[in-house]
């Protein structure tokens, strides 16, 4: 165990970051080259070993972050990584993206500051792969049993692996060019370079994983999805929430307006060499983003490195405070002000937050060619959201991103109808406490991640890929010894209620 005095003695001291001059001039990690051992094992001294680590209750995934803390805290980075791995297929990704509710539901947030379990996690899982622990773990035999995947993003990823690690032989269908949904094409490089996703994905090659680009399934450029039904004995829609949200005020259609992920999908393909120069670039062009969310977030950091004059982001909720209100008490995850690594970059550069809290878009403006040049906002009433007179501004606005989430998975394309999925009451595909599409009426469909959740984190995606892959084994073989982390229908925990774990 740790030192059972450790979080008296030893006070938080977060991973720094490279400063933000260095780092607006270049695409790298904004940790990259930062030296983290000897940092991060006298963090992980912190860690109390609570007799109920709360900590496990935050993350869907059920890390086992005592356990974990306390073979780093000692250096023994060899057992820290497979109690890493024991849970999570993917921790030198989340240790990147993941906001750490687990930290919010640390024991120690109470009445001090949390243990820093999002950079123990990073640090593990780096340290893990620099002594060469990240090795094929291919099946010792096969089932004789075929599942097709569709969709490479974190959900249908780790699906995928822990299928082909129990036996079955698992091919994996990706519409785009590359594997890796949006951890390929919506996270920005300096987020997560992408030398991480391609040594998994070679893992997973070396282990039997079989991937599929370029294969919309039940569209243009890939298989039917019936007659990939046909062909194989299970299915896994794993396609994520892909349908946009619209801002649909006067002026959405001049020239300029841009959804996030189309933006931010040709700025990760420039760094994967597909362009020299971005189709949709900030550069020397006064930025807007609506949405107040990680992905504008994004968006923030990308239009920053590519030179924008100037960068504002539009949040329609109200400016959170420091500290959790009543409805939000630990150990839930609650809505505090949030500095992420983008707006600590734009306000180094700018000298302020980029963030117009409490405010909705009116219209936008355009000039004599079609092309947007500023927005009209409004502040808004803080519970119904209705503008508040009086209180109308323009800004200027030469590139204007949409980042406001999702309603669901993309309706477009045969492959609803070709499954014969359903959507619930959310516009989500309906399916069953075990990840059955529509509650087992279509045999051998399951869904997984965003695409039957709605968006959410990358740990509740990977949450739902063990789970779905657990049910899909049990359905082709009749019983697994696969883990299910979550059931299909769980949600975050609440002040109203706690969180649910699947059987």
């Amino acid at each position: 165990m740790t030192d059972p005095f450790g979080f008296l003695r030893i006070p938080r001291e977060a991973v720094p970051a490279r400063p933000v001059e260095q780092r607006l001039g270049d695409w790298r990690e904004v940790y990259a080259g930062q030296a983290l051992l000897p940092l991060v094992s006298r963090q992980a001294e912190r860690c109390m070993d609570c007799g109920i680590p709360f900590c496990h209750t935050g993350c869907p995934l059920g890390n086992l972050i005592p356990e974990w803390n306390a073979y780093a805290a000692h250096g023994d980075w060899r057992a820290a990584y497979e109690r890493l791995h024991a849970t999570n297929n993917f921790p030198e990704v989340t240790g990147r993206l993941c906001p750490a509710p687990c930290e919010d539901a640390c024991v120690l947030t109470i009445n001090a500051d949390p243990v820093t379990i999002k950079n123990v996690e990073q640090t593990i899982a780096d340290e893990g792969l620099r002594l060469g622990y990240m090795a094929p773990r291919p099946p010792e035999r096969h089932s004789g049993k075929s599942v097709a995947v569709i969709g490479s993003g974190p959900a249908g990823l780790a699906a995928a692996q822990q299928l082909t690690r129990a036996g079955h032989r698992v091919t994996v269908h990706e519409r785009a060019d590359r594997i890796g949904g949006l951890l390929r094409y919506g996270i920005p490089e300096f987020k997560m370079e992408k030398s991480h996703l391609d040594r998994r994905i070679e893992q997973m090659r070396a282990e039997g994983t079989v991937f599929v680009t370029g294969a919309d399934v039940g569209g243009t450029t890939g298989a039917g999805a019936d007659e990939l039904r046909g062909a194989c004995d299970a299915v896994v829609v794993a396609i994520g929430a892909g349908e946009r949200r619209e801002l649909p005020v006067p002026g959405r259609s001049l020239h300029g307006i841009h959804q996030a992920m189309d933006y931010l999908t040709c700025a990760n393909r420039v760094r994967e060499g597909d362009y020299p120069v971005s189709p949709v670039s900030a550069e020397g062009r006064h930025v807007v983003i609506v949405g107040g969310g990680d992905t504008g977030s994004d968006c923030l950091g990308t239009a920053l490195r590519q030179g924008a004059i100037s960068v504002l982001q539009l949040d329609i909720n109200p400016e959170p405070g420091a500290g959790r209100t009543d409805d939000e008490p630990w150990p839930v995850y609650p809505r505090t002000y949030r500095i992420s690594h983008a707006h600590e970059e734009a306000r180094g550069r700018e000298g302020r937050d980029p963030r117009l809290f409490a405010c909705a878009t009116l219209r936008f403006e355009g000039d004599a060619a079609g092309r947007v040049r500023a927005l009209h906002l409004t502040a808004v009433e803080p519970v119904a959201r209705s503008p508040l007179a009086g209180t109308e501004d323009v800004i200027p606005a030469g590139l204007v991103l949409l980042a406001l989430g999702s309603s669901g998975p993309e309706r477009a394309g045969g492959l609803r109808e070709q499954l014969g999925l359903e959507f619930d009451e959310r516009g989500n595909f309906a399916r069953d406490a075990g990840f059955a599409a529509g509650g087992g009426r279509v045999p051998g469909v399951f869904v997984a991640g965003d695409a039957g959740r709605g968006q959410s984190l990358v740990v509740w995606a990977i949450a739902e890929g063990r789970a779905a892959a657990a049910a899909v084994d049990r359905y082709l073989t009749g019983s697994t010894c696969l883990p299910a982390p979550v059931a299909a229908h769980d949600r975050p925990m609440t002040a109203l209620g706690r969180m649910r774990y699947g059987a």
